[in-house]
């Protein structure tokens, strides 16, 4: 089990691996904000070998994780009212993530974590990023703002215009759900920018799946089949980009 910690002036859940680190890995939050979920996310990585942090990008925003776990459950509420209600404060609540200046103070907070891995003996460079919805829109941003990010998997996220994806300069696993509407809709753009800058970028659509389809504690769309192909999906991309890197030597001794 990993714990709450603070990084600068950002407050982070820590899940910490039982084996010396594979990698340092960044873990972005749905629009939930770092719900218990989230943390049993980081918790399954550092299980896995991954020094994990996960931090808190909306409470300073007003979507703390109580906030947040109530604004998720209106969304089951079966009083239409009070569903209603319930979308018109998410709406309310999410508007300043809209504005740009939370865009810049997100990817500076990341980077921050990506600073903090960076330290942390036996990391050696081997950070990567994963985020679910909102998250996995960060995901995208972190890999084009950080060229130390050497993987990047976005869950059901949206990628960032043609001009920041030509920043991305790792390879990118893509997770998305093919009854989720809004993200699908702009898979082909983000194709083709990803072709167009050279970015190793990699897709992989689950039938049927709807978006949060990883999320096990959304009975809603959860999707048991998806999810463990994803999870094994992303470990399998971590473990690949993640290995030690090999340096040449600077000479050779002769005899």
């Amino acid at each position: 089990m990993g714990a709450l910690t603070d990084l600068d002036g950002v407050t982070a859940y820590r899940a910490e691996p039982p084996v010396p680190p594979r990698g340092g890995l960044v873990l972005i939050h749905e629009i939930w904000g770092l719900v218990p979920h989230i943390r049993d996310v980081a918790d399954r990585y550092a299980q896995e070998g991954y020094l994990v942090i996960a931090p808190d990008l909306l409470s300073d925003a007003g979507i703390t994780p109580e906030v947040g776990a109530e604004l998720d459950a209106l969304r089951h509420e079966p009083d239409e009212q009070k569903r209603l209600a319930g979308q018109a404060l998410l709406r309310e609540k999410m508007a300043p993530t809209r504005e740009p200046a939370f865009a810049r103070g997100a990817v500076a907070k990341l980077r921050r974590v990506v600073d903090a891995l960076a330290a942390e003996p036996g990391i050696d460079g081997r950070i990567a990023v994963t985020g679910f919805c909102f998250g996995g829109t960060y995901a995208f941003a972190l890999a084009a703002a950080d060229s130390r990010v050497r993987a990047s998997i976005p869950f059901y996220g949206v990628a960032p215009d043609a001009e920041t994806v030509a920043r991305i300069a790792c390879p990118v696993l893509a997770l998305y759900g093919e009854d989720d509407p809004r993200v699908m809709a702009t898979l082909p753009e983000t194709r083709q920018n990803m072709t167009d800058a050279g970015v190793a970028f990699t897709e992989k659509i689950y039938p049927g799946a709807q978006h949060a389809f990883f999320n096990d504690t959304n009975p809603s769309s959860y999707d048991e089949v998806a999810a463990a192909d994803a999870w094994a999906r992303s470990l399998a991309f971590l473990a690949t980009h993640m290995r030690p890197r090999a340096y040449p030597r600077t000479h050779d001794t002769q005899p």
